[in-house]
């Protein structure tokens, strides 16, 4: 069983409250330790299942109020160990309403995404870094045929983290992350795509290696693959799994078309390079698309019910607009 450690830097008017808390049903075990002059400091092992019940009954008591702060780890192992409670289902609401059950099992808490998330949006000199390089690498593989060197481009995975943040930002109604994605999504697209071009000017391009020609043939087929690879790489990131591995899944739907794309600009062959760059706007469009889906499947939403009311409206808005825009996209290729 997933565990979280919870510490909670408590003022003394404050202990009865978390007192109650820690008889919540997710605590696993509490213990704490006081000082005269500073008040408490409260720990608790949390089933990470339930890690976010446990965060927003705590807000709740913290608020904006001064003097407290509360952290958040992962706890790797426990001796003795601590078996999960033997699960009741309610056959009931499951029966009544089954489409607004979220995906059951192990997911991070909200914050624990959010914080993940907002973190890999930042446009600063080591995101711009990790973009020329990766793209210098994944160049570098299409151009050799070697789908080694490209896998290890996606393992470096700087689009990763902008294009979850604007799934995020949609999901949880955040204008200001919502902002922060799309700058940092649209200097990586740009910046991978010029040292692309650049590339390709440099280099001769053979458009009849696999690498190349499989991306400029573009199928139905690949909107069945970039969702798959969006919802994937959403669904691992709920979890909290490796975001190496997370890269690979998403970048298999992003960095290899781009790259394409800019290689063919670079060599002149614009014709070749549309249809990959179709690809490119086609895996945006659905990978975006499924992470919104996935992350509402996961019961991801703001804590307050006025902000959630806020965001149920603007989820309904970005899925009907990416919708039409995948439709349009099939369009395009079905008659291209």
């Amino acid at each position: 069983m997933p565990l979280r450690q919870i510490e909670v830097v408590v003022p003394k008017e404050g202990k009865k409250e978390f007192d109650q808390l820690l008889a919540h049903d997710s605590v696993k075990h509490f213990w704490n330790d006081s000082s005269e002059n500073s008040g408490y400091l409260l720990k608790a092992v949390v089933d990470a299942n339930n890690t976010e019940r446990f965060l927003d009954a705590a807000e709740q008591i913290i608020g904006n109020k001064e003097g407290y702060r509360l952290i958040i780890t992962a706890v790797e192992a426990t001796i003795p160990r601590i078996e999960p409670d033997e699960e009741v289902t309610d056959d009931t609401s499951s029966e009544d309403k089954p489409w607004e059950q979220p995906l059951q099992g192990i997911r991070v808490s909200r914050e624990e995404l959010y914080n993940d998330i907002s973190d890999s949006v930042n446009l600063n000199n080591i995101y711009i870094a990790m973009v020329i390089f990766s793209t210098i690498v994944a160049a570098l593989g299409v151009l050799r045929d070697n789908i080694a060197v490209v896998i290890g481009a996606m393992v470096i995975a700087p689009l990763l983290g902008p294009n979850v943040g604007l799934a995020l930002s949609t999901t949880l109604g955040d204008f200001k992350l919502f902002k922060n994605s799309i700058k940092t999504n649209m200097v990586g697209l740009i910046v991978g795509f010029s040292i692309s071009v650049f590339i390709g000017l440099l280099l001769p391009v053979d458009e009849t290696v696999n690498q190349i020609a499989s991306r400029t043939d573009v199928h139905l087929s690949d909107i069945a693959l970039a969702l798959a690879s969006g919802a994937a790489g959403v669904l691992a990131y709920t979890i909290g799994m490796s975001a190496a591995v997370i890269g690979v899944m998403v970048a298999v739907a992003l960095l290899p078309p781009l790259v394409t794309a800019g290689l063919l600009v670079g060599d002149l062959q614009f014709e070749l390079a549309f249809y990959a760059f179709l690809l490119v706007v086609t895996n945006v469009i659905c990978v975006n698309l499924a992470a919104v889906a996935t992350f509402k499947l996961q019961g991801v939403s703001p804590r307050t019910w006025y902000r959630a009311e806020k965001a149920k409206k603007i989820n309904r808005i970005a899925i009907v607009i990416w919708l039409m825009l995948v439709i349009v996209v099939a369009l395009v290729i079905w008659f291209v």
